[in-house]
């Protein structure tokens, strides 16, 4: 077992090991469901020993979050990527960021949600949930920040409301209720309204 352990340790460090892990646990998501997903299912699927996965994650709630906050590493980097690119007027920036906002659950076809139900209940999803939705009000408030003529406690409780409209309508989209490009639009006219009578 010691021997086994060290071969595996020479093909993959443990960052590159917990990466694997995690993308094998997200095609998991993708193939049968968070259901689905438990540390045992995850070892067999990645073909290693079940200790390999409880030492890296320990528990399947601490995978589920690991896993979620992953994919929303994932959604904030292209979303911020969208954004840094090219000088914009208050519209345009405006529907960059509820165009992007919005893609990022697209793109992840459901699962951030999928995993985000699974761990419904756990106090752990509730503060990481809390510090990742605390992130996007920063991403929006630093976006909008140039265009706006408010206190930043101001501009950022509105950005409070702004991200809690794009999350039920980027919901409604993940179960079928609207097009992406219905849900851009709509957030769009809603971030407008939001700031619209604090512009300069």
């Amino acid at each position: 077992m010691k021997s086994d352990h060290i071969l595996t340790s020479r093909r993959l460090s443990r960052a590159e090991r917990r990466r694997q892990l995690l993308d094998t646990a997200l095609q998991i998501v993708r193939d049968e469901g968070a259901d689905r997903l438990t540390l045992g299912h995850l070892a067999a699927r990645a073909g290693i020993s079940k200790p390999v996965a409880y030492d890296h994650f320990g528990t399947r709630s601490k995978l589920l979050i690991e896993l979620y906050k992953s994919i929303d590493r994932e959604q904030a980097n292209a979303l911020r990527k969208g954004l840094i690119t090219g000088e914009r007027s208050l519209e345009e920036t405006i529907e960059a960021l509820a165009s992007a906002y919005i893609h990022c659950y697209a793109d992840t076809s459901g699962e951030w949600h999928a995993i985000g139900a699974a761990l419904t209940g756990s106090e752990e999803k509730e503060a990481v949930y809390q510090e990742l939705l605390d992130g996007y009000v920063q991403l929006f408030a630093a976006v909008l920040e140039p265009y706006v003529n408010l206190p930043q406690v101001d501009l950022e409780r509105r950005c409070v409301g702004l991200i809690g409209a794009g999350e039920a309508l980027s919901a409604a989209m993940v179960r079928g209720n609207c097009s992406e490009a219905d849900a851009a639009k709509t957030f769009a006219s809603l971030i407008q309204g939001g700031v619209h009578m604090a512009a300069p």
